[in-house]
């Protein structure tokens, strides 16, 4: 078992191979510069990499030797939303209570009815966001003036190796290189627009932040995880877990979210697939971000992450 990742030593960046999960052997002799071009060479590459993880076992430089980086930059990156059942009714209960208008037993079965329709009769929610908001796994998160209200999403990303278009629900799995952690940082008072009420959300202004999206440490090949439906999920804020739920309550899974984004946008190699965030964000709890605050993040298998949160100081 092995994971990949983007590094920077001495000599610059560099796709790295990890070993043991602390171990990093580079592959600069490889004829991939980039993870996001070793993705669209999948099949070739894990050929290769599977003999050569084996015979550089037990070498390679301590991981915290070097500088980490988002193990590739996509050309797409897709997000889902409202993509887990709890979270979903959380959001659904806090909007309400805000409001003053139902009780929050009331707003949580309304919640409950909405999530049971749209599991067996609707479609994802997807939205793009931009690759600019990526940082990596260990990088400080810049908290701009704009807005009160950040907060944590922790999600699986997914990562396309082999390109497609309209990609069958059963033949979805096998376009998918690997999985990785991100983190899909949200101004929620920015969210909705008070001048445009009638067009809704505006993910751009709310989510696009620089360092709104750390991501990694590692790419884990999509052949180490057993069932990207079967992984926990968890986040601390300042070492108090807020998030710790499982994938397997996600409305929809990768290979439908996967097989329904493909019907719509063709895929490309190396694209992140957000699949959206389980419950215990800062709305449920009323606890946003804030200067000093640490999250640290880990999904089964994946990794973990540690970014400090930095209030963000607009040059004059």
């Amino acid at each position: 078992m092995f994971a990949l990742g983007t590094f920077v030593d001495a000599d610059g960046e560099f796709p790295g191979l990890v070993l043991e999960g602390e171990l990093v052997t580079a592959l600069r002799d490889q004829p991939w510069s980039t993870i996001k071009a070793l993705c669209g060479d999948w099949e070739s590459a894990m050929e290769r990499l599977e003999p050569l993880a084996e015979q550089r076992a037990g070498t390679g430089v301590p991981l915290s030797s070097l500088s980490v980086r988002p193990p590739l930059i996509p050309t797409q990156v897709l997000q889902s939303g409202a993509n887990y059942r709890q979270h979903v009714i959380d959001l659904i209960v806090a909007e309400q209570r805000a409001r003053g208008g139902i009780s929050d037993a009331q707003a949580r079965a309304v919640g409950a009815q909405i999530m049971d329709e749209r599991a067996s009769g609707g479609e994802p929610y997807v939205f793009f966001g931009t690759p600019t908001a990526m940082c990596g796994a260990y990088d400080d998160v810049l908290l701009p003036s704009e807005g009160e209200q950040h907060d944590w999403e922790l999600e699986l990303g997914v990562v396309i190796g082999t390109p497609g278009r309209d990609i069958s629900i059963e033949r979805a799995l096998d376009h998918v290189a690997g999985y990785t952690i991100v983190n899909d940082v949200t101004t929620r008072d920015l969210v909705y627009r008070p001048d445009l009420e009638a067009i809704g959300t505006d993910w751009l202004r709310s989510k696009n932040a620089p360092t709104f999206l750390p991501t990694g440490p590692f790419l884990v090949p999509a052949a180490f995880v057993a069932d990207p439906m079967d992984l926990t999920i968890t986040l601390r804020l300042n070492g108090e877990v807020m998030q710790d739920a499982s994938t397997a309550d996600m409305i929809f899974d990768v290979a439908r979210l996967v097989a329904y984004v493909s019907a719509r946008v063709a895929l490309a190699a190396g694209d992140l697939l957000c699949t959206g965030s389980p419950a215990g964000n800062g709305m449920h709890h009323q606890r946003f971000l804030r200067d000093g605050d640490v999250i640290e993040a880990e999904i089964t298998g994946l990794g973990r992450q540690r970014n400090e949160c930095v209030t963000s100081v607009v040059p004059a």
